[in-house]
C-alpha cells in the first residue's frame, strides 16, 4: 500500500516537484512541435489539416531556416494550404526559433499583407510563451510591432513600408494581384523596381532569407523575372522551388516533390489524401470551369504568353465548330511517337470532309510509351473506321512501323479488334523540315478557315497558342495535328514532310498485305 505524506512542507514540495515535472514535460512536448512549421501548426491548432504536400512545403522551410540554401519559391494552386502555411505558421515558427530576428511580409495589397500579420501576432499572443516570445508592451498594431526578444513583424504591400525596417526573413505572398496587373508591363514593372531598389536593400548580412509564394500569372511575372536573373538552385543558381501542380506532369516539369506520376492529383486539405476519385473530380471540375490559361497558369504553375504564338486563342475558338453537317471522305490517325527528350506522344484523330476541310475529332495525345501510344492509335483507327495511320518516324524509323503492326494483332487476339478486320494502311512521314516550318503552313491552313476542330481541345489549343518558335521544346499535339493536315491535304505540303517507303523485310504477320488493301479501300471484314 503506498503511504502518503502528511506533513504539510512534504505535501508542499511534491506538488512542487509534480508542477516542475508537468513544466518540463510541456516545455519538451512544445520544443518537439518545432521540428518544422506544419507540425507546429498541427500540434497547437486542430483545424490545421496536414497533407502531404504541406509536408513537403514545411521541409524546403527547414532548409531555408538551415541555411542550405537562401531564397525559396513555393507554387502550388490556390486554395490548398500554402499562404497559411508559408506567410502565417512559417514566420512565428522562425520566431520562436530566433525571436531576435526581424520578419517582413508582403503582398500586393496592405489589406492581404495585414490578414497575415494579425495571424502571426495572434499565433505569437496565444501561443509564444511556450517560447519564450511576447509582444513587447505597447506594441499592437497590426501593421507593424516588436517582440521582448527585440525582434519584430512588419506587413505591408509591395512597393511601399520597408523604409527603416531591417529585414532577416522576407515573405512574398502573391506580389501580383490579378491576370490583368500581371500583364501589364507598368505594373510588373513595378513589382520588380520595388524588389531591386527596396526588398533587396533591407535585407540583412547576418542573416537573410526569402519565401515567394505565388499564382504564376506570366512568364515575367515576379517569380519569372527571379528565376531568369538567378537560376533555380538544381541548375546552379540561388532559388530552392517547390513546384505542385494541381496534375502532376514531370514529362514536362521534372521529378514531382511527392513523387507523382504524370496525371496523379495534387491532395487537397478538404479531400482526404486517399480519395483519389474525389481528387480528379475536383481538379477536373477545375479545369473544367477554367480557361485553358488559367488553368495551367493558376492550377498547374505553367503561365503562358498571350502573344508571339503561331495561333490566337481567338482564332481556336472561331474554328471551333460541333454543328456544320458534313461529309467524311476520308479518316486517318496522325502519331507523334514519344522520343528526342519528350514522354508526351501525340495522337490525334480526324477526317477530310467533302467541304475539303481538315475536321479534327480527337485527341488522346499523352505520356505514353510506344507499347501505349501504339494500342491507343490503333483502337480510336478501329473506332473511327480509318483508313491510314500517319505516324512520324524521326524518332524510332521501322519500329514505329512495328509496334503499330504489334499492336493491331495484340488488340485482335484480345478480340477488342475483330479478327477479320483489315488494318489500316501504315503511311511513315519524314520531317524535312524544322518544327517552325511545319507548323506555319498548318498554321496558315487554320486562318484560310481549311482545318476546323469538331468541338473544344483544351489541351491541343493550348499548345497551338502558347507554343513560340523559338521554344526548345517540340509539342506533341502540334505535330500530330501538322502531320494529320499534311495528309489528309497533301498540297499543303511544301515539302515539310515526305512520305518514307514501307520497310521492305518480311513483316512477321500475315495482315500485310490486307494493310495495303485497307489503305486504298478502307478498313472492311474479310469473308
Amino acid at each position: 500500500m503506498t503511504s502518503h505524506p502528511t506533513d504539510p512542507d512534504l505535501v508542499h514540495l511534491a506538488d512542487a516537484e509534480v508542477y516542475q515535472q508537468l513544466q518540463a514535460a510541456k516545455k519538451a512536448i512544445a520544443q518537439d512541435l518545432l521540428r518544422d512549421p506544419v507540425t507546429l501548426a498541427r500540434g497547437l491548432d486542430p483545424r490545421y489539416r496536414l497533407r502531404p504536400h504541406l509536408r513537403v512545403i514545411a521541409d524546403a522551410c527547414v532548409g531555408l531556416e538551415r541555411g542550405d540554401y537562401d531564397r525559396l519559391m513555393v507554387f502550388t494552386p490556390s486554395q490548398v494550404g500554402k499562404s497559411t502555411t508559408v506567410a502565417e505558421w512559417f514566420p512565428f515558427w522562425w520566431l520562436c526559433l530566433h525571436g531576435e530576428d526581424r520578419v517582413a511580409v508582403t503582398s500586393y495589397s496592405d489589406d492581404l499583407a495585414m490578414r497575415r500579420g494579425k495571424a502571426i501576432r495572434r499565433y505569437i499572443a496565444e501561443f509564444g510563451e511556450e517560447y519564450d516570445l511576447a509582444l513587447l508592451a505597447g506594441s499592437s498594431a497590426a501593421q507593424d510591432y516588436d517582440t521582448t526578444a527585440g525582434g519584430g513583424v512588419r506587413s505591408v504591400s509591395i512597393g511601399s513600408g520597408l523604409t527603416g525596417f531591417d529585414v532577416n526573413v522576407l515573405v512574398v505572398d502573391d506580389p501580383h494581384k490579378d491576370r490583368a496587373e500581371a500583364e501589364s508591363p507598368r505594373l510588373r514593372g513595378h513589382v520588380h523596381d520595388w524588389w531591386s531598389s527596396a526588398a533587396l536593400r533591407r535585407l540583412q548580412p547576418d542573416r537573410n532569407a526569402v519565401v515567394v509564394v505565388q499564382t504564376r500569372w506570366h512568364p515575367d511575372d515576379f517569380s519569372g523575372r527571379r528565376l531568369e536573373e538567378e537560376g533555380r538552385l538544381e541548375d546552379g543558381g540561388r532559388w530552392k522551388v517547390v513546384h505542385l501542380p494541381a496534375i502532376a506532369n514531370p514529362s514536362k516539369f521534372g521529378p514531382d516533390p511527392l513523387g507523382r506520376a504524370d496525371g496523379d492529383p495534387l491532395p487537397h486539405p478538404k479531400i482526404r489524401t486517399s480519395n483519389r476519385k474525389a481528387l480528379l473530380a475536383w481538379w477536373a471540375d477545375v479545369k473544367a470551369t477554367s480557361s485553358v490559361r488559367d488553368w495551367h497558369s493558376m492550377a498547374q504553375g505553367d503561365p503562358q504568353p498571350a502573344e508571339g504564338a503561331l495561333v490566337s486563342r481567338e482564332l481556336l475558338r472561331m474554328i471551333r465548330d460541333g454543328v456544320t453537317k458534313v461529309e467524311p471522305q476520308k479518316f486517318a490517325v496522325a502519331i507523334d511517337p514519344s522520343g528526342g527528350g519528350r514522354d508526351t506522344a501525340g495522337v490525334i484523330g480526324g477526317f477530310l470532309g467533302d467541304d475539303k476541310r481538315v475536321w479534327i475529332t480527337h485527341d488522346i495525345s499523352a505520356a505514353m510509351s510506344s507499347a501505349d501510344w501504339s494500342v491507343a492509335a490503333c483502337m480510336l483507327a478501329y473506332e473511327t473506321n480509318a483508313v491510314v495511320i500517319y505516324v512520324e518516324w524521326n524518332f524510332g524509323r521501322d519500329m514505329c512501323v512495328l509496334a503499330i503492326d504489334t499492336a493491331w494483332q495484340k488488340l485482335q487476339d484480345e478480340g477488342r479488334i475483330p479478327k477479320g478486320a483489315l488494318m489500316p494502311l501504315i503511311d511513315p512521314v519524314r520531317a524535312k523540315q524544322g518544327k517552325l516550318l511545319r507548323a506555319e503552313p498548318v498554321a496558315q491552313l487554320m486562318v484560310q478557315d481549311k482545318v476546323r476542330l469538331r468541338g473544344a481541345f483544351t489541351d491541343l489549343e493550348n499548345e497551338w497558342a502558347t507554343w513560340m518558335p523559338t521554344d526548345p521544346d517540340s509539342p506533341g499535339r502540334i505535330d500530330a495535328s501538322c502531320i494529320l493536315a499534311y495528309g489528309l491535304i497533301p498540297e499543303a505540303n511544301q515539302g515539310a514532310i515526305v512520305h518514307a517507303p514501307l520497310p521492305q523485310a518480311p513483316t512477321p504477320f500475315s495482315s500485310r498485305p490486307q494493310t495495303q488493301a485497307a489503305g486504298l479501300y478502307g478498313r472492311r471484314i474479310a469473308k
